[in-house]
């Protein structure tokens, strides 16, 4: 018998793959070169009886149809920037994290799931003309720590017990399912609807898993704690009333850039700044995506369905009429629906980019006519250069349209355009900035609705987190869960020792991918000076690295 490296289970002699979660068997353990430790997702999704399947068509069009089932498995997973580790008869196992970790990960897989199950909607349908059963997937997501190497067929090898819950976990779905791993859930809780199932008992598990069935994506991610006071952030609300103000009484386009890192507050922010206007202005949001095919005008797509009304399942031509009806009375009407049609796939037609972004930059002008108009687009860090160069152009060339343009990115974005809104009179770029220690202990008090906490509490998840928001909000609801936090005699005190204080998943993938993207030399100097502690001098890294590293520390 061959036993599993990864989960354990013993295989008959002369397996090439493990029978249970399609591990590599024909290595031995520690063979592979360059071996690394990474958090990542794992999806495993197995066509449902398709042995019975294979009994009842012939050879041939079995092949044919598996080919177009695994052909689309792999352009959605490596849309969504996945990595098909390999296909195990008609199942598919990918990993999403490896060859670079993303800090959402764990969401792309469950959106990955969702575009695949469009696609086999699609397919059952051609099916079905066919006289053909349909084809039923069980897929089965789960996130945790694997080992992962480069074996000696050059294929990528990923091992761990993350790899055999995923497996367990799609074996336990029914036809039809997505099941999520704890673990996963937890990652992706405010981006989807979901329902927790049963503890599940997986072989070579000693106690139950919790799982959770997933029921669809939500169609924005649900904003954070929205029913907690807005801690500090006074300068920023002024900020962005004046721009507004500005922009509503000269009836001119107004830029404002809010920068700042991940978790620190931006989304929140914008949704405070929404609410105070709401009702004096239309409001419009989009964002620009990190992955996928045709992403350069994704944003233009969403503000264009938002304002005329678009339907995802509308045909071209209904889309053309309902921009038409949005456009009533506007000159040069034809022409900008053309154009505009051009950005958002509704045209074959080429265009050049300047029509577009006059195209684009009318048809926010037509919306805002009536009332001002606030447009925002979210992650403009990942936007292309086309994009960039579009949103430039409707902030300098906009007339007599009250229009805020209000753009939210990571301060990557000036790594790539480093005179992003230099030159403009109506514009402000401001970063926000972590929260003091003292807004930190009240944001604490705001999340648990009690500002009885112990102070080692207090002083310990302010360490922690160094003042970032959403490191502060995942570090109290770990405690929490976990039990180390919890009231005593209605005080909230710590019952476990703090100094051991772990950092929750979804902190740990902002800061794994933030590392996973600097060059090896980087990763490698940040590795020695952990080893120091958060404190260290450069000797002390010195003396820890190898003579030819040395110079990087110069």
């Amino acid at each position: 018998m061959i036993r599993c490296p990864s989960c354990g289970t013993e295989n008959r002699e002369g397996a090439r793959f493990c029978d249970t979660c399609g591990s590599d068997l024909s290595s031995p353990p520690g063979s592979a070169a360059g071996e690394v430790r990474k958090t990542v997702t794992i999806l495993f999704a197995d066509v449902v009886s398709s042995t019975a399947r294979g009994e009842r068509t012939d050879p041939e069009s079995t092949r044919r149809m598996l080919a177009r089932y695994f052909d689309a498995m792999r352009r959605i997973i490596e849309a969504h920037g996945g990595t098909v580790e390999k296909f195990i008869g008609d199942a598919v196992m990918a990993v999403f994290g490896i060859p670079v970790l993303h800090d959402d990960d764990a969401l792309r897989a469950v959106r990955a799931t969702s575009d695949v199950g469009r696609q086999i909607s699609a397919l059952n349908a051609e099916l079905a003309g066919k006289g053909w059963q349909p084809i039923a997937l069980r897929i089965g997501v789960n996130t945790g720590e694997v080992v992962a190497g480069d074996s000696s067929n050059a294929q990528t090898l990923v091992t761990g017990d993350a790899v055999n819950v995923a497996a367990r976990l799609e074996q336990a779905a029914n036809p039809g399912e997505v099941i999520l791993g704890a673990s996963t859930y937890r990652l992706v809780r405010a981006a989807i609807e979901a329902e927790p199932i049963l503890a599940l008992g997986l072989k070579g598990k000693a106690e139950p898993v919790s799982a959770f069935r997933l029921l669809g994506l939500k169609e924005r991610d649900a904003d954070r704690h929205d029913d907690t006071p807005l801690v500090d952030r006074v300068r920023e609300l002024h900020l962005l009333a004046d721009a507004f103000q500005q922009a509503t009484d000269e009836r001119a386009c107004y830029l404002f850039t809010l920068l700042g890192s991940a978790g620190v507050g931006k989304s929140r922010l914008v949704h405070e700044c929404l609410d105070q206007v709401r009702d004096q202005a239309r409001i419009l949001r989009a964002r620009c995506l990190p992955y996928g095919e045709g992403i350069t005008f994704w944003p233009i797509i969403e503000l264009t369905q938002a304002a005329a009304g678009i339907a995802p399942g509308d045909s071209p031509a209904v889309a053309r009429g309902k921009m038409e009806q949005l456009l009533e009375g506007v000159n040069d009407r034809e022409a900008i629906v053309e154009r505009v049609a051009a950005a958002i796939g509704l045209s074959t037609h080429a265009v050049p980019s300047d029509e577009i972004f006059w195209g684009v930059r009318k048809l926010l002008e037509a919306v805002a006519a009536d009332r001002p108009l606030v447009v925002v687009i979210d992650d403009l860090q990942w936007g292309e250069p086309t994009l960039l160069d579009l949103i430039d152009h409707v902030a300098d060339w906009s007339r007599e349209a009250p229009i805020l343009l209000l753009v939210v990115a990571r301060p990557e974005l000036l790594d790539a355009r480093p005179q992003w809104a230099g030159g403009k009179l109506k514009a402000t770029t401001t970063l926000l900035e972590p929260l003091t220690a003292e807004d930190s202990t009240e944001l604490i008090g705001n999340l648990i609705h009690d500002d009885r906490i112990a102070r080692t509490v207090q002083q310990r998840v302010g360490e922690t987190a160094e003042g970032n928001p959403l490191f502060v909000e995942e570090l109290v609801a770990m405690l929490i869960d976990t039990g180390v936090l919890r009231q005593v005699n209605g005080d909230w005190q710590a019952a476990a020792d703090l100094d051991a204080i772990s950092v929750p998943p979804s902190i740990s993938a902002l800061v794994a991918a933030r590392l996973d993207h600097l060059e090896p030399n980087e990763r490698d100097l940040i590795g020695r000076a952990s080893v120091v502690g958060k404190v260290f001098q450069r000797s002390a890294v010195s003396e820890l690295s190898p003579p030819e590293r040395r110079e990087d520390l110069s």
